[in-house]
């Protein structure tokens, strides 16, 4: 065999060797893909992202006994705010948040259903910026975590404890997450300029006697 013949053949085998291995790393990439798709969240409705908070509570334990799932208008950009965030819900198609009837304890499990096209992860990263952790006032919230799963992005905040069991809980019931964003709240001190003056008492009242 010719010297040129053997150089041919042993090309013909380096791009059929090549082919083969691009084929596979492509079939494999693509089913590990679709794996992933079959085991993020997909809801249609608002009542299937409510169902997924309670999942998560059948998972774990409700840090507090009177929490209550009720669903916030898309439209009601005060509310979208205090909830998430968010400027509004303009990019949102559903939106439930799971709260105490008590307003005094601070602890609050969000879910929203981003619109077709939108990443349910860029949302749940805004929503981690944006977030009053003391909009209760009175009290304040030590931990964030927020995440995505599929088109459902996920914010919690409560005590440190209560914010790690319900996150474990939510990526349990979601099975495949996108990036996770988590951060401790530092206690702030009083300013200041809202520390409560002194009062200095005339002579005279502190010399009179009843």
């Amino acid at each position: 065999m010719k010297k040129s013949s053997k150089i041919i053949i042993a090309l013909i085998v380096i791009i059929a060797l090549v082919v083969a291995v691009s084929a596979f790393i492509c079939w494999t990439t693509k089913n590990k893909t679709t794996e992933n798709e079959k085991n993020t969240l997909k809801v249609s409705t608002v009542e299937e992202l409510t169902k997924v908070v309670e999942d998560v509570y059948s998972k774990k334990e409700k840090p507090f006994p009177s929490l209550e799932t009720t669903e916030i208008d898309v439209s009601d950009e005060v509310s979208v705010q205090s909830a998430t965030g968010l400027e509004n819900g303009e990019k949102l198609e559903y939106l439930v948040v799971s709260e105490p009837m008590i307003s005094s304890q601070a602890y609050s499990f969000v879910l929203a259903k981003v619109k077709s096209g939108v990443n349910a992860n860029d949302i749940a990263k805004e929503m981690f910026d944006k977030v009053n952790p003391r909009k209760w006032i009175c009290v304040s919230a030590e931990k964030v975590c927020a995440t995505s799963s599929g088109d459902v992005a996920c914010l919690i905040m409560t005590n440190k404890d209560a914010t790690e069991s319900i996150f474990e809980g939510f990526k349990e019931v979601a099975g495949s997450v996108g990036q996770e964003y988590k951060k401790d709240i530092e206690e702030e001190e009083l300013p200041e300029d809202m520390t409560l003056p002194s009062i200095d008492v005339p002579n005279d009242v502190e010399n009179t006697v009843d």
